[in-house]
């Protein structure tokens, strides 16, 4: 993708003011696209924008069908229409089936499905009006990998991924594109804060880049570059589809002992 591509189009990115929503908008900007941020934090406590330029802030709650309606509603109308939507906003719950709070359930899925859910409805009448109307929806590794203590948290991309096919299946007609984007632990501040939390962070965050195959956590640009390309013209036909950034997670295994591999045939 070269800077330019995007030129003409709109954007709005949900959870924007940060780590990969705010890598994602900028990256959006930098090949054409007006953008604007949809985030509790897109606005400082004078009203003034909390995004760099040429980024366009609208503070919004994605958990409150006010809220997002009234930010959807802002957004459009300044931008001038709207094409693409990047679903990121997102929160993280910890616990088992057993051990995590109901209220912390409630909590997780009312941010990051019910979030998208709110979303999108607000979008899909600007949407319509494109001739290159797109979504892409923020997954994770966890929808499809098993992770020890995040149930609630897996459970929810697991929504959020099956939700992404589903509108897909839905707008296709329509001339809507609906993709999302999955990767692994991506060094945000979001993740850093984690890390920081624990009784030895070094260790923990050395714990975490180790587990991914390819040594370390994906950046947010990474990511970013991923949803760029789902959003944009250039993927007109691919939709519904679940693109992986994960340092090779989910499809290569280095944790055999070569030395247990049968030695190479003679031919």
């Amino acid at each position: 993708m070269t800077n330019g591509e995007l030129h003409g189009l709109t954007a709005l990115v949900t959870g924007g003011a940060s780590g990969i929503g705010l890598a994602t908008a900028l990256m959006l900007a930098e090949r054409g696209a007006r953008v604007a941020c949809l985030d509790l934090n897109a606005l400082d406590a004078d009203g003034k924008p909390a995004v760099p330029e040429p980024l366009i802030g609208v503070r919004g709650d994605v958990s409150d069908d006010a809220s997002t309606l009234a930010a959807v509603t802002e957004a459009a109308e300044r931008l001038g229409g709207l094409d693409i939507l990047v679903n990121n906003a997102g929160v993280l719950g910890r616990g088992t089936v057993e051990s995590g709070d109901l209220d912390e359930w409630k909590r997780v899925f009312d941010v990051n499905v019910f979030g998208m859910v709110r979303t999108a409805r607000a979008a899909l009448p600007w949407l319509r009006r494109s001739a290159h109307a797109s979504v892409v929806n923020m997954c994770s590794l966890g929808a499809t990998v098993g992770l020890p203590n995040a149930a609630v948290y897996c459970s929810s991309k697991g929504a959020v991924l099956a939700l992404t096919t589903a509108m897909a299946a839905d707008h296709l007609h329509e001339g809507i594109r609906v993709n999302c984007v999955t990767p692994a632990p991506v060094d945000t501040p979001w993740v850093r804060r984690l890390v920081d939390a624990a009784p030895d962070p070094e260790a923990a965050f050395a714990a975490v880049s180790g587990r991914q195959p390819n040594g370390r956590l994906c950046t947010a640009e990474e990511v970013a570059a991923a949803i760029c390309y789902l959003a944009g013209p250039a993927s007109a036909s691919t939709t519904g589809v679940s693109l992986p950034v994960d340092g090779g997670s989910r499809g290569v295994l280095l944790s055999m002992d070569p030395r247990l591999l049968p030695a190479r045939a003679k031919v």
